[in-house]
């Protein structure tokens, strides 16, 4: 089957990335409704058919309660450089903060973030999709490359611009991230020439005849408040809350139902016990270690 793939369109309608992921959802987007399936049955069904048309209706509901990971729209901080994955946005140490972002061209600049609780940085989330970076390890080593909304890569040249031309993978566009020692949440994107991203000024004569962006270079030398980013990025691609969510979904078992896969009931310990081995992998196993002992304990 061929993949399916989505394209994402700013504002003055330019044809973006089509990235194998799901659409962006923004503050303010209306929940979409998924369609529940319907459990039919033929005309000519007894009794016995209603009753597993019922069932099977319970069982579509209980599923469409199950939190999915891959469901999970939000935009959450990254903690660690193994998180960053997936659709992120670079948050930038300004004020009032602003995102790296880049345009159709491959120009990169800042723009201000619209999307905060009590303009905290540290909730900020994307408004336009030239402010979201694809980011992906590269295999084999700790280094990462982020792809823009136009397909294409994040670079920095020997000087320290900025851009986002090529469509290839070089030493330009490689980058590590460092996580900051003493700011939880926060890292420095650093250069293969061991230079960082870094927020600079305009310039006061430049101030004076128009309003200037702040820029972002790579050529800082020294961790400062400067080279301090954030970055934020789609929960369903972080792995910590993937595997939480994917725990939750599996221990979502009711008492009745572990009674009935026994054939007997159960006190609490055993139900702790098989819930525990349904999150661990190790279920069936469980199970019939489970029924074995309730043989055991009948022909005692």
């Amino acid at each position: 089957m061929k993949p399916q793939t989505y394209e994402f369109f700013s504002n003055d309608s330019t044809s973006l990335l089509g990235a194998m992921v799901k659409p962006l959802s923004f503050k303010g987007d209306k929940p979409k409704k998924r369609k529940r399936a319907r459990a039919t049955t033929d005309d000519g069904d007894d009794d016995a058919g209603a009753g597993a048309s019922s069932s099977a209706s319970k069982q579509l509901r209980k599923a469409d309660d199950v939190p999915s990971a891959d469901d999970d729209d939000t935009w959450v901080a990254a903690d660690a450089p193994s998180d960053v994955s997936g659709p992120v946005m670079f948050v930038l140490p300004t004020d009032p903060p602003s995102a790296l972002a880049c345009d159709a061209a491959g120009k990169v600049f800042t723009m201000a973030v619209e999307n905060m609780v009590d303009a905290n940085p540290a909730t900020a989330e994307p408004h336009d999709v030239r402010q979201v970076w694809v980011a992906n390890r590269i295999a084999g080593t700790e280094h990462f490359r982020f792809k823009g909304h136009h397909g294409r890569y994040l670079a920095c040249d020997k000087i320290g611009l900025l851009s986002a031309h090529s469509e290839a993978v070089s030493p330009l566009e490689t980058f590590s991230l460092v996580a900051t020692a003493d700011t939880p949440g926060t890292f420095q994107v650093q250069t293969l020439r061991e230079t960082m991203l870094c927020v600079v000024k305009p310039s006061s004569s430049s101030a004076k005849s128009a309003p200037a962006r702040d820029e972002v270079r790579g050529d800082a030398d020294a961790i400062s408040f400067a080279t301090t980013l954030r970055i934020r990025m789609q929960a369903r691609f972080k792995p910590r809350i993937k595997a939480s969510k994917e725990e939750r979904a599996l221990a979502k078992i009711s008492r009745r139902e572990l009674e009935e896969a026994v054939g007997r009931r159960l006190d609490d310990g055993e139900v702790k016990k098989l819930k525990r081995a349904r999150r661990e992998g190790n279920y069936h196993e469980t199970l019939l270690d489970v029924k074995v002992k309730s043989k055991h304990d009948k022909f005692s």
